[in-house]
């Protein structure tokens, strides 16, 4: 019911930024929380950054805070993600997650309800 798609990936050299954005679209879904996660190939998929859609609240994963900050666009149901001092770590895919109901797991937990085909991130040093 609800397409995700990302852009604004990229190569970037280390302590360089980029913005990742996320729209969704379509019809007959709500909207809990929307936000970010990475997966390298082999590895676990990490949260990255959240927002939760009735007040706006933010969470983000310790590996970026400090460096990640997210927001949102309730005219369109869009969120982005400026990356700032980006470190060859970083490299991942970046996936936008959109969950539509409360989870007793939690906002970081990866059981969302619709995931976009992910942004590639690329950091050099």
């Amino acid at each position: 019911q609800a397409q995700l798609v990302e852009s604004g990936g990229g190569l970037v050299q280390a302590g360089g930024s980029l913005r990742l954005s996320c729209v969704a679209s379509g019809d007959g879904f709500s909207t809990d929380t929307m936000g970010w996660f990475r997966q390298a190939p082999g590895k676990e998929r990490e949260f990255v950054a959240g927002i939760r859609w009735s007040d706006g609240m933010t969470f983000t994963g310790d590996s970026v805070r400090g460096r990640f900050t997210i927001s949102r666009d309730n005219a369109k149901i869009a969120v982005y993600l400026q990356m700032n001092n980006l470190k060859p770590e970083d490299t991942d895919v970046y996936y936008c997650a959109l969950r539509q109901y409360y989870r007793l797991t939690g906002y970081s937990t990866p059981d969302h309800d619709f995931w976009g085909k992910g942004a590639q991130v690329t950091v050099s040093s």
